[in-house]
């Protein structure tokens, strides 16, 4: 580390946004610039996004930093990046795209996952993994494309995930972290790739688009003069590979403190439930449903159950009353409905409805995997008002987070939240009454784009080890423990059996429903991601 380096640059290449943030070296954060990302979905259940968009937004994000910290470039002692999680970024001849990436909200190898899954290796690639199977992974995309598009595939030379393509583009490196790698083709304990793992995929001929495994906490490159010519950055900057943004969330939020494990939720566009444990305590579940993701420290890992999605449910039926409106001659901003589900909760009943938040085309993953899993409410009734549906859903959003720590042992004792939802008093009460704890929340900002800056701090020698950062970077930051509503958990335990029940019996209903042929409609639709309902109150996935 030069004399005169006092910044970290974290990168955090959300679904929704991509932010570059500058923190000073004790974890203060001076500043930050966000571009939008946008994506296309299509009727086939694709979801897709541009390799060279994705970097030039990146380039544009640090731009727009560099003008809001001043000599950036020279002050600069490295930077690190990670991203959304799964998905499939496919790189050919001289580094260039192979067509464009598959998300993890890509649903076209539901097919390829029932098939997979009912296979006989697939509870030994479930051991290795710790990660059950499910439409998002590069794994089940790229053995869905081993079958039914094998031209991408042959194109390639090598299968990365958003950060490590953004990674490629900095460093001219060709890598991908410990975390992706080991609960998608590797072993959770080893942090290597699983012979077993890949096979029960069967993608052993396609081994070779795997690339090298690097940890961040341990080896940078250099910032090529490419990116530097294009990034305004100096040339040779070190950069570290960050983690998957998930847990690089979770490792900003206090999912670790004071070297003891803990919960953490971050209850964004999607829902991501995790406890840290070490590696040898993990259990895994029968059912095989969860993921087993690594942590920046030696033998530690998070176990994770995730929700496809959390407040885009709070978006969806916002938008359905914006819509009424304007449809009577009134257009309502977003952020004014936003600030009104307060008082609709307010004037509501708890647990008068239930509501399942399973909105995503995808279906759901956690704590139960099936693509055709759709939303509902159950109870309604001519007296229910549309407070009491918003009502239902943000219920739905606490029963989800029970019904996943539920799959992972005895509930919290103590719950870390993080995410725009975390900024809503009323939805906070609603998670912490749900699973019957405390929750406790952090000033910090920008959580993903920390924990990742927390690993290039680790790297180039600003802390001995992660813990040391975390007492530097995270302890100060949380805040008092808010203790549950003792009325309100109770009503919401016995709620849950039903609840529970409820998504159980639904179940072939969803299948049936899945077997229907819908309209005749062809041609991709273009979106641009939404941020999270709350996500005005300061934060995107």
């Amino acid at each position: 580390m030069q004399n005169g380096c006092d910044v970290l640059i974290g990168i955090d290449s959300g679904t929704s946004v991509i932010k570059a943030v500058a923190f000073d070296l004790a974890g203060g954060q001076i500043a930050s610039a966000s571009v939008r990302n946008s994506y296309k979905t299509g009727l086939d259940g694709s979801a897709t996004q541009s390799l060279g968009q994705t970097w030039r937004d990146c380039v544009s994000a640090l731009r727009g930093l560099s003008e809001k910290v001043d000599r950036l470039a020279e002050r600069t002692a490295a930077l690190s990046v990670t991203a959304q999680g799964d998905g499939t970024w496919l790189v050919g001849k001289g580094n260039e795209a192979v067509g464009e990436a598959w998300l993890w909200l890509d649903a076209r190898a539901a097919p390829t996952v029932r098939r997979l899954a009912a296979g006989p290796q697939n509870r030994a690639r479930f051991e290795a993994t710790g990660t059950g199977l499910n439409t998002c992974q590069q794994g089940a995309q790229i053995a869905h494309m081993d079958r039914h598009h094998t031209g991408l595939l042959d194109q390639a030379e090598v299968a990365l995930h958003c950060k490590d393509w953004l990674y490629l583009n900095l460093t001219g490196v060709r890598a991908t972290d410990p975390s992706e790698a080991s609960f998608t083709f590797g072993d959770f304990r080893s942090r290597s790739y699983s012979d077993a793992a890949i096979e029960a995929l069967g993608l052993g001929h396609r081994r070779s688009l795997l690339p090298e495994i690097v940890d961040g906490t341990e080896v940078t490159h250099g910032l090529s003069a490419r990116a530097a010519a294009e990034t305004g950055l100096l040339a040779g900057t070190p950069v570290s590979l960050g983690y998957v943004d998930m847990v690089m969330t979770a490792l900003g939020a206090g999912i670790r403190t004071s070297r003891t494990n803990a919960a953490c939720s971050t209850i964004g566009s999607t829902g991501v439930h995790m406890r840290a444990k070490a590696a040898g305590e993990v259990e895994l579940n029968a059912e095989g449903t969860g993921y087993v993701i690594a942590l920046p420290i030696p033998g530690i890992v998070t176990q994770v159950q995730t929700n496809m999605a959390a407040t885009l449910n709070i978006d969806w039926i916002l938008q359905l009353a914006g819509d009424l409106m304007a449809d009577a001659g009134r257009e309502i901003p977003h952020s004014e409905l936003v600030a009104r589900i307060e008082g609709w909760l307010k004037a509501s009943k708890p647990g008068a409805l239930l509501y399942h938040p399973y909105i995503s085309e995808a279906g759901e993953r956690g704590p139960f995997v099936n693509a055709d899993a759709r939303a509902g409410f159950i109870g309604l009734s001519m007296r229910h008002r549309f407070a009491d549906l918003l009502r239902a859903v943000v219920e739905g959003l606490g029963m989800a987070t029970r019904d996943c720590y539920a799959a992972m042992g005895a509930l919290p004792q103590e719950l870390r939240l993080t995410g725009g939802a975390a900024r809503s008093g009323a939805l906070r009460s609603v998670i912490s009454a749900a699973i019957g704890a405390p929750v406790r929340i952090s000033s910090r900002e920008e959580a993903g784009a920390a924990g990742a800056a927390m690993m290039a701090a680790v790297a180039i020698g600003a802390y001995p080890d992660m813990d040391s950062c975390i007492d530097a970077w995270v302890t100060p930051l949380l805040g008092a423990a808010e203790a549950p509503d003792r009325a309100l958990s109770y009503h919401y335990t016995t709620l849950f059996p039903a609840y529970a029940g409820a998504r159980h019996a639904l179940s072939p209903v969803w299948d049936q429903l899945a077997e229907i042929p819908g309209p005749a409609e062809d041609g991709p639709v273009l979106t641009t991601h939404e941020d999270a309902a709350l996500s005005a109150q300061g934060e995107a996935q």
